[in-house]
């Protein structure tokens, strides 16, 4: 069974912000379509926000666009215009 974890960076840019972006993972030699894929905040600080502000931010991810032996989209919503970057964990198996 191949799985895999790691982080990547949601970056929402400079003020006014977004509420929308996308993150590719990618040198994911072993993944396949049908692996599946989950991504999750943690109480992280990254410079421009801190563990609470991972935590209140808020942010609704979702993965999808496997790319066999490539990697995978990380598509990251919510309700607020956020700026900065917040880091994000992945996880992956068969």
């Amino acid at each position: 069974m191949a799985s895999a974890t790691g982080t990547a960076v949601l970056n929402f840019g400079s003020a006014p912000g977004t509420n929308y972006v996308t993150t590719v993972v990618t040198g994911q030699a072993a993944i396949g379509t049908s692996s599946h894929v989950e991504a999750f905040l943690m109480a992280d600080t990254t410079a421009t926000h801190n563990e609470v502000e991972h935590l209140l931010a808020g942010i609704k991810l979702t993965c999808g666009g496997i790319v066999a032996a490539t990697g995978f989209t990380i598509y990251a919503f919510t309700d607020q215009r956020l700026t900065g970057t917040f880091n994000v964990h992945w996880v992956w198996a068969d």
